[in-house]
């Protein structure tokens, strides 16, 4: 195929790939690449380079699928690389594509306009795969393989840099297909152990993580076969729906959890990182009979001991154990879903206030809805725990714990999925980050409810600070006055500062076909029953 030039190519390649819309900031050293988009495609000019691959990752974790951002060369880059260490501890599927200097100078370190030292062995450092494209003939070639490389598992952002005089050449695309690697598959002898010992199990558990999210009909087969209760890393909610009376969710810290972990006599986990703020640092006890199933080999017993280790996808390998499974007994799975009650009334009593807010947006949402969550106190405490999630794809959050990334991926949510609303959960610290997207938001309209929760800084290392030491440093911040800043951007506002005030100020934003900006004032709302502070070790005298 011939193009015109490098814009042309990439596309035809994105559409290929079913992405109708790209995010970025357009530059000397990338514009033949945003005006072919724009002119073909959608293209969203967001405000930071970092917001570019946020959305880009929100957009493609919203469609099950892939995403792309658009950056500059230099400083474009490195300020996309904190968004794409995200995509990165999260094996999302984000296409990067990112100017270079002239080839001339490609290395010279000369001082060209937008050089920086190594960029591609930067981007290699926060990628899964990273090339320069070294000729009009293997751009195309290239942009193949970075797609499949951020497709495969376990994934991630795969980056391109393409020097602006090979952007503007035609180019001559042979079309050469990507070769697919292997599907790994399980050890015979360890698979016919697990199906051994799944089937003498009267008091089963499983453990789904982000690996779950491609096998949900399996899983709710094995779950359905098993009568087990099933415990949700945070990646993994909403790969069965969470009204399901055996999904415990993610509360595996949990003390009633805890003790049925310990009581367990298997536990089957499915592609889970076991973060360690999911495990208590590593103190989360896990019964000895572990079968661990996850596509990527580093993972088997990386953290935990597995007594059979599968290789392989999640679809493929479930329904072999499925096969094998006999039911939990009848007390077991009561006593499941006695636990899954059980952990639910307790925080949904221990957040105080904060429950109003939590029902009216369960209440209000449509099923599947995107839920994209800022690292800010209502995310980790009940966001990622209470808040009900029925699909994987509506499950959107920094994994890696990064603050600030949650409003571009609600933006890449919103964008990616026009006919029903999105909420953005986020603080006013977080949001501070990356005010300048207020204005993306104000631009391109989308249907967004951005809800910030204003306590006046950063209240999670706050806590921490009132509860392990004896004075503050750097958590009281500047906040401003949210209705004139929403106007400024043209933006619709409304405030919370009262239980009863949640359900209709959320409802009338989700019902709205636009973006709207609710605070809620913390101060006013009053507090939870218990300060919320993260699972992490704090040495204390």
């Amino acid at each position: 195929m011939q193009y015109d030039n490098g814009g042309e190519l990439l596309v035809a390649h994105l559409e290929s790939l079913g992405i109708d819309t790209v995010f970025g900031i357009v530059s000397v050293h990338n514009l033949p690449l945003v005006e072919a988009v724009d002119r073909h495609l959608r293209f969203v000019p967001v405000r930071h380079e970092a917001t570019a691959v946020s959305a880009a990752d929100g957009y493609g974790r919203a469609r099950g699928s892939i995403g792309c951002a658009l950056t500059s060369t230099g400083t474009g880059a490195g300020n996309a690389a904190g968004s794409l260490i995200e995509a990165l501890s999260a094996g999302t599927a984000v296409l990067h594509v990112t100017g270079q200097v002239e080839s001339e100078y490609l290395g010279s370190g000369r001082g060209f306009i937008h050089e920086t030292k190594d960029q591609l062995g930067m981007l290699s450092a926060v990628s899964t795969y990273a090339a320069t494209v070294t000729s009009a003939r293997d751009a195309g070639r290239v942009l193949r393989e970075a797609s499949a490389a951020a497709l495969a598992t376990p994934g991630g952002p795969a980056s391109v840099e393409w020097p602006i005089d090979l952007q503007y050449a035609a180019q001559q695309d042979a079309g050469e297909a990507v070769p697919s690697g292997e599907a790994p598959s399980p050890d015979a002898a360890e698979l016919a152990a697990a199906q051994a010992l799944l089937a003498q199990s009267r008091r089963p558990l499983i453990w789904a993580g982000g690996g779950a999210r491609h096998a949900r009909q399996e899983l709710a087969a094995l779950l359905e076969a098993t009568g087990a209760g099933l415990i949700g890393s945070n990646s993994g909610r909403g790969s069965v729906p969470e009204d399901h009376p055996l999904v415990i969710g993610n509360f595996g810290t949990n003390p009633a959890v805890r003790a049925l972990l310990a009581d367990a006599d298997v536990l089957v986990t499915i592609g889970t990182h076991f973060r360690s703020n999911e495990t208590a640092d590593y103190n989360l006890k896990l019964p000895e009979a572990h079968i661990q199933i996850d596509a990527d080999a580093a993972a088997l017993g990386r953290v935990y001991p597995a007594r059979h280790a599968l290789h392989g996808d999640a679809a493929a390998v479930l329904p072999s154990l499925t096969g094998a499974a006999v039911r939990a007994d009848a007390d077991w799975s009561a006593r499941v879903t006695a636990v899954r009650t059980e952990v639910r009334a307790a925080l949904h009593d221990d957040i105080g206030p904060q429950a109003a807010l939590c029902d009216a947006l369960a209440a209000a949402l449509p099923r599947g809805a995107v839920v994209a969550r800022d690292v800010t106190i209502p995310s980790s405490s009940w966001g990622n725990r209470l808040l009900p999630i029925h699909d994987p794809r509506a499950n959107v959050f920094p994994r890696g714990g990064g603050i600030g990334q949650g409003l571009g991926m609600g933006i890449g949510a919103a964008l990616a999925r026009p006919d029903e609303p999105t909420v953005v959960i986020a603080g006013d610290g977080g949001l501070a980050v990356h005010f300048g997207e207020l204005l993306t938001v104000a631009q391109e309209r989308p249907r967004l409810t951005l809800i910030v929760f204003n306590d006046g800084g950063y209240g999670v290392l706050r806590n921490m600070q009132d509860k392990y030491g004896e004075r503050r440093s750097g958590v009281d911040l500047f906040t401003p006055d949210f209705g004139p800043l929403a106007a400024a951007c043209a933006l619709p506002y409304a405030r919370i500062a009262a239980p009863e005030e949640a359900a209709p100020v959320l409802e009338a934003a989700l019902a709205s076909d636009g973006p709207t900006l609710v605070e809620v004032d913390l101060t006013a709302l009053g507090p939870m029953k218990n300060p919320f502070t993260p699972p992490v070790k704090i040495p204390t005298a």
